[in-house]
């Protein structure tokens, strides 16, 4: 415990800074959530989703895992995912990678690392998916490129969903974007792969 007090006087000084730039601030936290926004981000500590987007506590509902993957097995995933649509109503969903993910770059190397082996396979398969492409890039391009084709599966792999489509089918409005991230400037590109109902709906007739 005395190890981290440095971490619980964080903590104090931090709502003190809160309560006096809005002293109601908790109180209305408390009763409610009601953010419009559902990211789905790295677990990589230097990805913190509420300070890149400058939104306080409440305004984005967070998911991350290693890589930003949505995979069609993964219950925690899926589960946050039909809560942020069917119940608090998100009306943006948006998937973030970064560039310098160690989780893709783990998969762009042929070596065992154990269990997180079965996870990054899933990016391994994005690799051959796009080899013909990748093949052609030196390291660093090619490092870079997969983290964004990463964002661009991802964001296939939500809207293929049964959880978006039936959303999607009772008139519900949420769009998904894929964005990026870029450690080394603190700045987000929009990969333009958004796709909305509209989009979607068009898509499907």
């Amino acid at each position: 415990m005395k190890l981290l007090k440095p971490l619980f006087d964080n903590n104090r000084r931090w709502a003190q800074r809160i309560n006096q730039e809005d002293p109601s601030f908790f109180e209305k936290l408390a009763k409610q959530q009601n953010p419009e926004y559902l990211w789905i981000g790295c677990s990589d500590s230097r990805v913190p989703s509420n300070q890149i987007i400058d939104l306080m506590p409440g305004e984005v509902f967070v998911h991350r895992n290693i890589a930003n993957m949505v995979i069609h097995t993964d219950l925690n995933c899926l589960s946050v995912l039909q809560y942020a649509i069917d119940v608090l109503k998100v009306k943006h969903i948006m998937v973030v990678g970064h560039y310098g993910c160690g989780g893709v770059k783990a998969a762009m190397q042929n070596q065992r690392l154990g269990l997180i082996d079965n996870w990054l396979g899933h990016l391994r398969d994005i690799y051959r998916m796009h080899q013909s492409e990748l093949v052609k890039l030196d390291e660093q391009t090619k490092f870079n490129r997969l983290c964004e084709l990463n964002v661009i599966e991802q964001v296939a792999n939500v809207t293929s969903s049964p959880i978006l489509q039936e959303a999607w089918e009772r008139g519900q409005n949420v769009s998904v974007h894929g964005w990026i991230y870029g450690i080394d400037n603190g700045l987000l590109t929009d990969l333009d792969v958004t796709i909305d109902r509209e989009t979607a709906m068009g898509t499907a007739q």
